[in-house]
């Protein structure tokens, strides 16, 4: 069958495009003392620097991220709702003496606890008993809810982790790495209700007033989020989120030394960030980027565009030197299935792709009548011998 693929130069149009400005000098990402620590863009998911990413490390209350992400999941899909009133077991007790001299909610045996306040407690109070009520209320017991913890971590590509519990304390089998952290933080920035918890900088239960670890909340204003954690085996670590000027970055530091440690090379690394890159909103979903001949087809011409939006992290100062092209399938026919794929967008920078993405009908076109398809079938085979 006659196959081609037409190449046609797409120009990109940004409003900053119209400021040509000079190419930034890049220096060499921070080394810091860490045992692992990643740098993403939250929209476009680019690795901005890593290190160590995927080594697997026992992930302290970042634990708490999952069960975190869990709950606002399961408020997303309606299958329970922050006033649902959670019975508080002796397991979930803060008096367990598994609990000693960690974080706590302070919630007590036998009362009821809103999930909304228990959620709250999880995010803010670093509760290791809020965790497991939450776990039992939503899967039965903390090892089923662990079961729930595994399958979405894999349903987020976290292939460095494995869950226990839902809260932390040191157990065996119990890991998780930076950049799977980065991927879950990334996760739970799609539901902005939620994380807007992360923000909140105390949180005050049974006359208890308690604030929030991560200490960026206070120092750097950009910052709103997400968690911190701390064992002998973790060290200090800290995954946070801030967003600067329309651009948010997403950084995992695992094993650090102390708090103040954690703190500030999570700051060093948002500053190489903010400060040495930016991101571009290329291509909105569902909008048409082309317009392609549909034969045999109700309809003549097919509009195509991207299913899903998309970023792009470069280097500061490269936006002028994007090049993008669009790969099309010259012989489209009817019927054309609304989201079905029909050709290619690449990106290119210096040369070199950084985007690959698939172009798709954005309508259904269906077959047209029996005169227009054998019409259409005696043009195509008309420039099939001329092609030849």
């Amino acid at each position: 069958m006659f196959y081609t693929k037409a190449l046609a130069a797409l120009v990109l149009l940004f409003s900053s495009l119209w400021v040509v400005a000079q190419p930034a000098l890049i220096p060499a990402a921070p080394k810091l003392s860490a045992k692992s620590w990643i740098l993403m863009d939250a929209d476009s998911g680019e690795i901005i620097t890593e290190h160590n990413a995927d080594e697997r490390l026992p992930p302290a209350s970042l634990t708490k991220l999952m069960t975190s992400y869990v709950v606002s999941y399961w408020l997303e899909n309606g299958q329970v709702q922050n006033d649902d009133l959670v019975t508080v077991s002796k397991n979930a007790w803060a008096q367990n003496p598994v609990f000693k001299g960690s974080s706590l909610m302070w919630i007590e045996v036998g009362k009821q606890v809103t999930l909304g306040d228990l959620h709250r407690g999880i995010v803010v109070s670093s509760g290791n008993d809020a965790s497991v009520a939450v776990a039992e209320y939503i899967a039965g017991s903390e090892p089923a809810f662990a079961e729930v913890m595994n399958q979405h971590a894999s349903q987020l590509g976290m292939s460095n982790s494995h869950f226990v519990n839902s809260h932390g304390l040191p157990a065996e089998n119990h890991y998780s790495s930076a950049r799977d952290m980065a991927l879950l933080a990334k996760g739970i920035l799609d539901y902005p209700k939620e994380y807007a918890l992360y923000a909140e900088k105390e949180f005050t239960y049974n006359s208890i007033r308690q604030t929030n670890r991560n200490r960026l909340l206070w120092s750097d204003p950009t910052v709103d989020g997400l968690k911190t954690g701390h064992t002998e085996a973790a060290g200090y670590c800290l995954v946070s989120s801030a967003e600067r000027e329309g651009m948010r970055l997403i950084s995992v530091v695992m094993g650090t030394k102390s708090e103040s440690a954690r703190e500030r090379e999570t700051q060093r690394l948002l500053a190489y960030g903010f400060r040495f890159f930016e991101t571009h909103h290329l291509y909105t979903a569902g909008t048409e980027l082309s317009k392609t001949r549909v034969w045999q087809g109700a309809a003549d011409e097919v509009s195509l565009g991207v299913k899903e939006d998309v970023y792009l992290t470069i280097p500061r100062g490269k936006h002028d030197q994007l090049q993008a092209t669009l790969s099309v399938d010259e012989v489209l026919t009817a019927p054309v299935n609304d989201g079905s794929e029909y050709g290619e967008l690449v990106v290119s920078l210096d040369g070199e792709e950084v985007v690959r993405a698939p172009l798709v009908a954005l309508q259904a076109v269906d077959q047209g009548g029996l005169f227009k398809r054998l019409w259409d079938a005696i043009v195509l085979f008309v420039l099939n011998l001329v092609g030849k």
